[in-house]
């Protein structure tokens, strides 16, 4: 099988219920429905079918569930899409064969709660958090909880970019142009939420922590030399910051921390990209994915390059299956295939 560790979804239910409660009616969230197989199940299913023994773990869609509003609505919200993902889990698990929770990150309390429901009553195989929480990293004070409560579950987390053209690429300006923030942001976004989740000990300190970072671990593979070079002498470009006591406190090198993150292959279109990713992250930690139903063809053309790219690797028949299938049910407890 071929099972699809990042693909995508917007309940109906989910929408109507934004288009309620939500101060615009759900604005944000309304350019959603120019994928309709987000929400159409019939259309999904026949997308699907094109591909023989596929099947999906799905996750919501952005935007992230914080950024519509207060604590409350934001925890409401968590609640209504994570019943409605459980049910459709219920409804057709050959399809979809678990679901990746929901949180409102903005609600210290809640999203401990949310992830706890989600996981242990309605089967949640993870959650999903995006790469800061409006502005704060997630290593903050009021959500670095969720990575120790995660662990304990032993159950990962899904690490999905989040940054808008609001977001200017100069100082000087007030947003991003050419669509910047997207082609170039989303993959930075990644790699600066890896930084702070490796280098600030949160695996040393939750052995059994998994974090799936997404769309190939942003351009953490693609740096490596910078990226141990760099971090090998922490701290001796900022000497107003004294990181002596982090570093001593380190069991590995930093570069190795980051090799802990578990990738997918979303973006994985033309071989030098996965192969470089492959190299950096190994096959143990691999995990096919396919960012469906975006792009092409309503997300047939992303689910085929994917798929091409991971049959291109030169591995063993063993490792191939483990990253279309296997690691993915050891990580999220499904269980072997009959």
């Amino acid at each position: 099988m071929k099972l699809d560790v990042f693909s995508h979804i917007c309940p109906r239910p989910f929408h109507e219920r934004m288009e309620r409660v939500l101060p615009d009616g759900g604005a944000r969230a309304r350019l959603l429905y120019g994928v309709p197989s987000l929400h159409d199940m019939d259309l999904r299913f026949r997308l699907m079918d094109r591909f023989d023994d596929y099947a999906q773990i799905v996750c919501m869609s952005g935007p992230p569930i914080e950024s519509m509003g207060g604590p409350a609505l934001a925890c409401d919200l968590a609640r209504c899409a994570n019943d409605e993902m459980a049910e459709l889990v219920a409804r057709h698990a050959d399809r979809f064969p678990g679901f990746v929770a929901a949180l409102p990150m903005n609600d210290e309390d809640g999203l401990m709660r949310e992830a706890e429901r989600a996981v242990r009553d309605l089967g949640a195989v993870g959650v999903q958090v995006y790469t800061h929480v409006l502005g704060h990293p997630l290593t903050s004070p009021r959500t670095v909880g969720l990575f120790g409560l995660m662990a304990a579950l032993d159950l990962p987390i899904w690490l999905h970019p989040e940054r808008e053209a609001s977001h200017a690429d100069y100082t000087a300006e007030s947003r991003s142009h050419y669509e910047i923030w997207f082609a170039l942001g989303w993959p930075h976004e990644t790699s600066v939420a890896m930084a702070h989740i490796a280098l600030s000990g949160l695996f040393d300190r939750y052995p059994g922590l998994k974090v799936i970072a997404h769309q190939m671990g942003g351009t953490i593979p693609y740096l490596e030399g910078r990226v141990t070079n760099v971090w090998e002498r922490l701290g001796a470009r900022t000497p107003e910051e004294d990181y002596s006591s982090l570093r001593r406190a380190m069991t590995k090198r930093p570069v190795d921390y980051f090799r802990m993150f578990h990738a997918d292959t979303v973006g994985a279109i033309g071989q030098p990209a996965i192969e470089c990713c492959l190299d950096f992250f190994g096959p143990r930690n691999m995990l096919f994915a396919t960012d469906a139903p975006f792009g092409p063809e309503q997300g047939a053309g992303y689910i085929r390059s994917a798929i091409a790219a991971v049959e291109g690797l030169a591995l063993t028949d063993g490792q191939r299956q483990d990253i279309f299938e296997g690691n993915a049910r050891r990580l999220l407890k499904l269980g072997v295939k009959e």
